[in-house]
């Protein structure tokens, strides 16, 4: 390999700094021509509360994966990202992103890398759960404390 990455995948998760970490993806991309995919993905509802969620979620987890679907959607508009390159998928989170690189061929994964506490210290984590399982390299991109 001479250096430059051809497959990359960015999984955003729609929140303001998805820009930031988009930018440095397609900044990788475009000087050795390679291709960018975005990755969303949606914890099932069961997953993140129990499986024994007590009502039928599903009309609620169509409209989450549609709402991403639109908020991804944005963001491949923005930086000219292929209709066939943006993914919207159901699953764990760390778990989906290496198996969607694997699918892909993807040689690098670009996520995000919070410093801060509560939910963003929680999203952060992915960063750190994706490295272990990964086939491929990962940029974790840091953004900083507002």
């Amino acid at each position: 390999m001479g250096g430059t990455y051809r497959e990359v995948l960015v999984a955003i998760d729609g929140s303001e700094e998805s820009r930031c970490v988009l930018s440095r993806a397609a900044s990788i991309c475009e000087g050795g021509g390679g291709r960018l995919h975005l990755l969303h993905v949606i914890e099932p509802l069961a997953l993140a509360y129990g499986a024994d969620v007590p009502m039928d979620v599903s009309d609620l987890q169509a409209s989450l994966m549609q709402q991403a679907r639109e908020n991804i959607d944005t963001y491949a508009a923005e930086f000219a990202v292929p209709a066939n390159q943006v993914h919207v998928e159901l699953g764990s989170i760390e778990k989906t992103i290496q198996d969607k690189a694997d699918a892909l061929g993807a040689d690098l994964i670009v996520v995000g890398s919070h410093t801060r506490t509560g939910l963003a210290l929680l999203l952060g984590s992915t960063a750190r759960g994706v490295v272990p399982g990964a086939h491929c390299d990962v940029l974790a991109v840091k953004i900083a404390r507002k």
